[in-house]
């Protein structure tokens, strides 16, 4: 091993608390520096927060201003206490404890049991679904696999927000929450969950929650003990907390403030499992004299790949996006984000496996590559796809498609109606293939309309439909194809996914992709009913979509290839349009003003045509064209100028120059590269253009709403041949 080679992977302790700020810019300097008093760090993504954090806690311990055993950094799982853990040791702050806030509450659950309560403590379950099953069979209640998974996800919601079975009902309809079944019956089952923990001396993991905030409120000399052992508390990911987890951390912390949080509102994808960011945008109500510092400058993604992201979050709306960060690259300028329309599914797939193995031939590791998709269904097209251009991959959260228990239960199902059909009354007068299998599977839970919202259920339905889906290509492809033949083909592809791989492309939904970053990403199936999903109705669930696409597209570090289909499968017709997301940020597309609410909430729809409440048609996209040649333009700096390279150019050069002056003036005062202002591009095609009014300039190619409203007004003033302020601070 080489001294560097050991210098890597053994870093250096730094040998004072000067040293521990070393290599920190600004921001995470004063986040490290600021130990006393309630501190809020907003931090977008890729913009260092657990370096922040860690050096923060490291300071403190090694200037002596805070002892080790003293500070509890709480996160939400095990794989961030883990890294955050080794972080601080590499600084020289091993002795500090980094936890979720499930093994915290545990701890101290396990040490007060016997003073609080007495006795042993009983016993934690691992899996609560075999639990819920009992109760429901007590209240006659049957569910399958899929709607236990789901009661058990309305049980935990209930939990943590910490509504008890007789309120669930009311919670729920305040909540606009879709229940995945009868919510009187879930308040059933809840109930009767409830009575057969307490009959088995069983708790769950939320209980370990509920019963440590129970034991620190009742008992005072409990909870000042534990306050004496922590008096500096730090909460990575706080836009995830839980009601009842803040309601855990208020009681940690009593009247005291030395508390530190971090999180980026923008990234709040899992309000159905009860998080919600109001505790971070309420920080500075409840600490009016809270240090807020914000982590701006973005180590992860390249420009392009960061305008994509600020983009797509200027055009939100909610409470979320009032408290945006933009985000400031400081890598060198990458390739821009790649966007591709595909006639059908399976075309996007193959295309995504194609760009995919040149990438790897050309010397990009299959581990640094991703396909990100809505939903776990959506895998095994990429999955075949993969398997067929010969990259290995491999799935992350979830099952691989032919490994999933409702997907092999229904092609055993087909298989034995295709070797005794002639004996299943379900295939009588039953003659093409597609009706055959949606006939076999209507018996596995197959409907031709999908439940409502999310879930288990919901992912059970997709999958099975998947197999519909893959039914009627499959007749498509192969006239006369009996069912023998299909399942003969799902057999095929079964085997040839599972091919053991080592290094792989991995393939993951969005959710489960958080917290990870890649050098390629695909971003898959961004398309209306997909991105936003069919059952996010609700202006808060469509803005939560978009938070979900940010947080995909802040994934990648280099490379970012968007995609969509027109269709779902060859032939079919092209009704499919790009998300709505899309609108304003991808070259050649228009941005739209859309409000989006509830049915019959009166929501207006603009830039479809129609009145208020009308249903949006598809809007009719010419490709884009040279305006001197007419040649079709493909290249996204061609098409910033509306024409191709080798064509001449009419640019006035001394407005382009003025232009160029007044970008590094604004360029200097917001502390940012000039590219970020507006790139050369984009300077280019308003000197060619030179706009008289604000509507010919937002339609100007890397222009946008934001930096419309930002310096449109002095830009428009320069093309007119005025001066403009130069002096003074930025807006």
């Amino acid at each position: 091993m080489t001294a560097a080679t050991h210098s890597t992977l053994f870093p250096q302790v730094p040998d004072s608390a000067d040293a521990v700020l070393d290599g920190l810019d600004p921001e995470q300097r004063e986040v490290a520096t600021a130990l006393h008093g309630p501190v809020c760090v907003l931090a977008g993504a890729g913009t260092g927060k657990t370096r922040a954090i860690t050096h923060r806690i490291a300071y403190g311990v090694r200037a002596g201003v805070l002892q080790p055993s003293s500070v509890l950094a709480v996160t939400f799982t095990n794989r961030a206490a883990g890294e955050m853990r080794g972080r601080l040791r590499q600084l020289g702050a091993g002795g500090v404890q980094a936890r979720t806030f499930h093994s915290a509450a545990l701890r101290q659950l396990q040490y007060f049991w016997p003073k609080a309560v007495g006795g042993s403590m009983p016993r934690l379950v691992d899996r609560k679904i075999q639990l819920v099953a009992d109760a429901a069979a007590a209240c006659r209640i049957r569910l399958d696999r899929g709607e236990l998974r789901d009661v058990t996800a309305e049980i935990e919601w209930s939990k943590v927000t910490q509504t008890v079975p007789a309120d669930y009902l009311p919670a729920v309809a305040k909540s606009g929450r879709v229940a995945p079944r009868d919510p009187a019956e879930i308040a059933q089952v809840y109930a009767a969950y409830e009575d057969l923990k307490r009959d088995r001396s069983v708790i769950d993991f939320e209980d370990v929650l509920l019963l440590t905030v129970a034991v620190l409120q009742d008992r005072h000399d409990i909870a000042e003990q534990v306050r004496a052992q922590y008096q500096h508390f730090v909460v990575d990911e706080y836009q995830d907390v839980s009601p009842l987890q803040q309601r855990l951390l208020e009681l940690w912390l009593g009247e005291r403030d030395n508390l530190c949080v971090v999180g980026d509102a923008s990234q709040t994808i899992y309000s159905f499992t009860g998080a919600t960011p109001d505790h971070l945008l309420d920080f500075r109500i409840r600490h009016p004299g809270a240090t807020v510092v914000k982590l701006v400058r973005d180590y992860r993604s390249t420009p392009q790949v960061v305008h994509l992201a600020n983009g797509l979050l200027a055009q939100a709306r909610g409470r979320a996006a009032d408290h945006r960060l933009e985000l400031i690259s400081q890598r060198d300028p990458g390739p821009e984000p790649a966007y591709t329309e595909y006639a059908d599914e399976p075309a996007e797939a193959e295309g995504a496996a194609r760009r995919i193995r040149d990438l790897v031939a050309g010397g990009v590791p299959a581990g640094e590559i991703a396909i990100l998709f809505r939903t776990n269904a959506q895998s095994e097209t990429y999955e075949q796809a993969l398997a067929d251009a010969g990259v290995p991959y491999q799935l992350r959260g979830a099952e691989r498609f032919f490994d999933r228990p409702e997907v092999r239960k229904a092609i055993s199902a087909l298989r034995a109606a295709a070797r005794f059909g002639a004996n299943d009354s379900l295939l009588d007068d039953v003659v093409d293939l597609p009706s055959q299998v949606r006939a076999v599977l209507s018996g596995e839970g197959w409907t031709s309309q999908p439940p409502a919202g999310s879930g288990a259920a919901r992912e059970r339905w997709e999958s099975l439909a998947a197999l519909v889906n893959l039914a009627q290509d499959f007749t498509t492809a192969k006239a006369g194809a009996t069912l023998a033949d299909l399942v003969a083909e799902l057999d095929e592809r079964a085997n040839a996914q599972h091919a053991p791989t080592v290094q792989g492309v991995t393939l993951a939904s969005l959710h489960s992709a958080k917290g990870l970053e890649w050098d390629a990403v695909f971003l898959v199936g961004v398309a209306e009913g997909m991105m936003p999903i069919s059952y996010a109705k609700t202006d808060e669930q469509i803005e939560e979509e978009r938070r979900l696409l940010y947080v995909g597209v802040t994934r990648a570090r280099e490379r970012l290839h968007v995609s969509w289909s027109l269709s779902r499968a060859p032939g079919g017709r092209p009704s499919r349009r790009p998300s709505r997301f899309l609108d304003g940020v991808r070259p050649g597309s228009a941005a739209t003003a859309v409000r989006t609410g509830a049915a019959g909430s009166g929501g207006i729809v603009r830039g479809f045509g129609g009145g208020p409440g009308a249903a949006p048609r598809r809007t009719q996209r010419t490709p884009a064209r040279c305006r001197v040649c007419g040649r079709t333009l493909t290249d996204a700096g061609e098409m910033k100028l509306m024409r191709c390279d080798e064509c001449p150019s009419d640019m006035d050069e001394g407005l382009y120059e003025r232009l160029r002056e007044w970008r590094a003036v604004q360029a200097s005062r917001s502390g940012q590269p000039a590219f970020c202002v507006f790139t050369d591009r984009t300077l280019m095609a308003i000197a060619e253009t030179v706009p008289d009014e604000a509507g010919e300039l937002a339609r100007i190619p890397g222009v946008g709403v934001r930096k419309l409203n930002r310096y449109g007004s002095d830009v428009l003033a320069i093309c007119a041949g005025q001066e403009v302020e130069r002096e003074g601070g930025d807006d």
